[in-house]
């Protein structure tokens, strides 16, 4: 079983940052691929940004040039750096792990820009 925590989001204006953190109750040593996904009201949940044990990373056109994601294997942390976020990125942000082929998920934060 792997445990997910996010934590970080918030309320932000268009333009703004905010910084997403999601720590796992188990070694990231054994997690192949960590990243995060997000669901906006009425709308499908969508892929944002995968990052490999390896550090290999993926990101939505959506959020690419804006949105970096990182991974710290000994802390068991995943990390999305939203810059230059708009009123669209408005959802509920999902981490996900992705251990011994068995998919987890956090419990969701929700990151709203609005002015």
């Amino acid at each position: 079983q792997v445990q997910l925590v996010e934590s970080g989001g918030g309320l932000v204006q268009p333009g703004g940052s905010l910084r997403l953190s999601c720590a796992a109750s188990v070694s990231a040593f054994t997690i192949y691929t960590m990243g995060w996904y997000r669901q906006a009201p009425g709308k499908q949940r969508e892929l944002v940004a995968t990052i490999t044990i390896g550090g290999n990373t993926n990101a939505a056109d959506s959020v690419k040039g804006r949105f970096t994601i990182s991974r710290d294997n000994a802390k068991s942390t995943v990390d999305l750096q939203m810059n230059r976020l708009k009123p669209e990125d408005t959802a509920v942000y999902y981490c996900y792990a992705v251990k011994d082929g068995r998919l987890y998920w956090g419990q969701g934060t929700q990151v709203t820009t609005s002015s």
